[in-house]
């Protein structure tokens, strides 16, 4: 594009690049058009999927797709689906409208004038030990500023429970962060520690045991996220109702 437009539009340093003065103005310029290119590709997958059986593609968390969805396929295959789907593992946010994703779920509110957006019910979190690690001590005696704790990362930004817990005086406790759930949970059931958990999620594991807290952390608040125009595919429409339902049974069943 440079060599057509005879203009330099990006700075290339060792640490990366950055768009020129010029090169954010034509990408300013470019954006409308691209937008408008991902509607026509959007619009001919609707078209072609009266047709024939497209994918629907979900992105969420690793932890969503593990813990959440996986276990509810059953119930989304009873409903006859005759199109595959595709439940892509994804920490970083993806672009519906540049069809990275045809629906995604994330722990944060999205931005964007083009996307329908459904508040999920919360995830509620709670300080989780396995009995082997308790070692007959109970719950109610547990004094988490003495306990080692596994907790998450920054990964997905300032999380409001990482501010919580700094404000609980629980730092100094932490003995590991990770951005992954399954690994907390491993960690926890294994005896490494004391672990923050989704409350629905953990009490899933008999070995597991929840330790009591004074003030209970901030709950997750999911998003559903599906582009508005895709929102009247048929198809789409089912996974939306799907994870709709999934997240309603897992909150009643985990509260």
């Amino acid at each position: 594009m440079e060599n057509a437009l005879k203009l330099r539009l990006v700075d290339r340093q060792a640490k990366g690049t950055t768009l020129t003065y010029f090169g954010e103005l034509i990408a300013k310029t470019a954006e409308p058009i691209a937008e408008q290119l991902a509607r026509v590709n959007r619009l001919a997958d609707g078209l072609r999927s009266e047709g024939g059986n497209l994918p629907v593609r979900l992105s969420a968390t690793e932890f969503v797709i593990s813990d959440v969805l996986a276990p509810a396929l059953p119930a989304l295959w009873t409903q006859g689906v005759d199109f595959p789907v595709h439940l892509q593992s994804q920490a970083d946010v993806v672009s519906l409208a540049g069809r990275d994703a045809d629906i995604a779920v994330r722990m944060s509110r999205p931005e964007g004038a083009s996307l329908i957006m459904r508040k999920l019910p919360p995830l509620h979190l709670g300080f989780f030990a396995a009995r082997a690690y308790l070692d007959k001590r109970q719950p109610s005696d547990i004094d988490l500023v003495r306990e080692r704790l596994i907790i998450y990362d920054d990964s997905y930004g300032r999380l409001p429970e990482l501010i919580w817990m700094e404000e609980m005086g629980l730092r100094t406790s932490v003995a590991l962060r990770t951005g992954s759930t399954r690994a907390l949970m491993t960690a926890a059931i294994s005896g490494a520690g004391i672990a923050l958990l989704p409350v629905a999620i953990a009490q899933r594991e008999q070995e597991l045991v929840q330790v009591p807290t004074t003030h209970a952390p901030p709950p997750r608040n999911p998003w559903l996220i599906v582009h508005r125009d895709l929102q009247h595919q048929p198809s789409i429409r089912v996974v939306h109702n799907w994870v709709l339902s999934t997240f309603a049974a897992l909150v009643s069943g985990g509260n």
